[in-house]
């Protein structure tokens, strides 16, 4: 009896295959973007109530800076000036009040909105849309 070390030679294709099948790859794609759209959604979101909370906190130091400018001068600054009064009170004293260069943005760069007859005064923020008087504007 003769017993050969040698394999055997199959010309044909393998029945058993290591890789994947297109389908498969196809099907754990389409799973991935899913779950990516659906996490995505909820980041976006979050996004956007962080800013909302960030212009919400920009404004209460706003008005603490414009309660301040109130009680060293005894009226709040005119509209025309608005909150750059904070910032340079070379008119009014030479104080600052707000510990930055510039007049402070909203999250989503635009200026704040200010107005005043000096006795009373209203701050806001157009909000997302950057469009004044809209559902989105933010108040102060």
């Amino acid at each position: 009896m003769r017993v050969s070390l040698r394999k055997p030679v199959h010309s044909g294709p393998s029945l058993v295959s290591g890789g994947f099948t297109l389908l498969e790859i196809m099907v754990v794609v389409i799973i991935i973007g899913t779950i990516a759209g659906l996490v995505g959604v909820k980041v976006l979101d979050r996004l956007e109530e962080a800013r909302e909370h960030s212009a919400k906190a920009q404004m209460a130091s706003i008005k603490s800076a414009l309660d301040l400018f109130k009680m060293d001068n005894g009226f709040y600054p005119p509209s025309e000036i608005g909150i750059a009064a904070l910032i340079s009170g070379d008119r009014f004293g030479g104080k600052a009040y707000l510990n930055s260069d510039t007049v402070p943005m909203d999250p989503w760069n635009m200026p704040y909105g200010y107005v005043s007859d000096g006795t009373v005064y209203s701050v806001w923020s157009n909000g997302p849309d950057r469009a004044p008087q809209t559902p989105d504007d933010i108040q102060g």
